[in-house]
């Protein structure tokens, strides 16, 4: 089958479909005429049960772990149950605080926003997360392709650097210029596939594929 047969046939997008190839959760064959992709039915009905798991929100972390026989069902949906019971007692949490807020009667003007952190304040002590965790979360998804993107960078300045060194010593000494433009080249291609590779990444952490893809 073609990716748009499988689309239809499971119902999520190609995008999600891609996605999750690239996250390693399908790898469809190829066919032996075009190269193209070429999805079996056992393909769809994988995809089928990605989509379930997906929609009950488990991680793909967990469904690769599925897919490996590292975790069982069994185990992966009392694990599931856990953080859903903790989500529904944070939201339950924040519900009370809503309607703390609703009952006083008071209007924006008149909120006493450092009585009512004070009081969240004291259930995070005890437990509860409220959204401002979500979204700290959030920022360490960008931790490791900015450190890992400094990291070659810092590498590739400094290979740039060794070159530009090599300018200023002795001619005799020095290696033909068409060599040390030519090593040169190699940092500057680097880093701007770096940077683009980053810039994707960023693009997806904020709303793309992956965002489309936790959907399902």
């Amino acid at each position: 089958m073609k990716i748009n047969q499988v689309e239809q046939l499971v119902g999520i997008t190609k995008g999600n479909i891609r996605f999750y190839e690239k996250e390693g959760l399908l790898t469809p064959g190829r066919n032996t005429e075009n190269g193209y992709r070429d999805y079996s039915d056992a393909d769809v009905a994988w995809l089928k049960k990605i989509k379930l798991l997906r929609m009950l929100d488990v991680p793909i972390e967990e469904i690769l772990r599925l897919k490996a026989g590292s975790l069982t069902l069994e185990d992966a949906m009392g694990r599931h149950i856990i953080q859903l019971e903790r989500r529904q007692a944070n939201l339950a949490a924040a519900q009370g605080v809503c309607a703390q807020i609703r009952d006083s009667g008071r209007q924006l003007d008149g909120l006493d926003a450092d009585e009512v952190l004070a009081s969240m304040e004291r259930q995070e002590q005890e437990g509860t997360k409220f959204m401002n965790v979500g979204k700290q979360d959030k920022l360490t998804r960008y931790v490791s392709p900015v450190g890992a993107a400094v990291v070659v960078l810092a590498m590739m300045a400094a290979f740039i650097a060794l070159i530009v060194w090599g300018f200023t010593v002795d001619a005799a000494d020095a290696p033909p210029v068409g060599v040390i433009i030519g090593l040169a080249a190699i940092p500057v291609v680097v880093i701007v596939g770096v940077l683009a590779a980053l810039y994707q990444r960023i693009k997806q952490i904020r709303g793309g594929e992956e965002d489309a893809a936790a959907q399902y």
